[in-house]
């Protein structure tokens, strides 16, 4: 039997491909999508989940941080979910984002929301439970988690970490 050494393990699991499925709830799309293997983002895939992403409402399309993509990655191994990542709600233009926050002042949608940045997603999962969603997206302190049980989402950022 072979041992590889700890920082060889972490270097293997670097270079592993990494795929993501979505559902996009409010276009009726779908991708499976390998966007990084052999230590790079794969372009072509990174486009096509910015397609996927993009405002739903404008058709405006954006870039998507890849950090947010590798969160998602990561939950999905945390979670051990084999169903797609059901999109609420990806990039949004400043213009959505300022008419959503026109329609309610309490509506949870940020002046500055990192949605606008495409380094936010709302998100559900099938086959996992939305509180386990939120407790995955917690433990790993990659940024923002918002919880929203009673619109049935999570949302994840790659900003600062922080909670609501």
């Amino acid at each position: 039997m072979v041992v590889m050494p700890r920082l060889a393990l972490a270097a293997a699991a670097q270079q592993q491909p990494r795929v993501l499925m979505f559902d996009h709830l409010h276009t009726g799309e779908r991708l499976e999508v390998e966007y990084f293997s052999g230590g790079t983002y794969l372009q072509d895939a990174l486009g096509e989940v910015n397609q996927l992403l993009r405002d739903f409402r404008t058709g405006e399309v954006s870039t998507i941080d890849p950090k947010l993509l590798d969160l998602l990655h990561g939950l999905r191994q945390r979670t051990g979910s084999r169903q797609p990542f059901q999109i609420i709600s990806g990039y949004r233009s400043p213009q959505t984002n300022a008419a959503l926050r026109g329609k309610s002042a309490h509506s949870g949608v940020a002046t500055r929301s990192l949605h606008m940045t495409g380094q936010a997603v709302d998100i559900r999962v099938a086959d996992v439970a939305l509180a386990d969603l939120r407790k995955a997206a917690l433990s790993m302190a990659a940024g923002g988690v918002g919880y929203y049980p009673d619109s049935r989402f999570v949302h994840v950022d790659t900003g600062r970490v922080r909670t609501w």
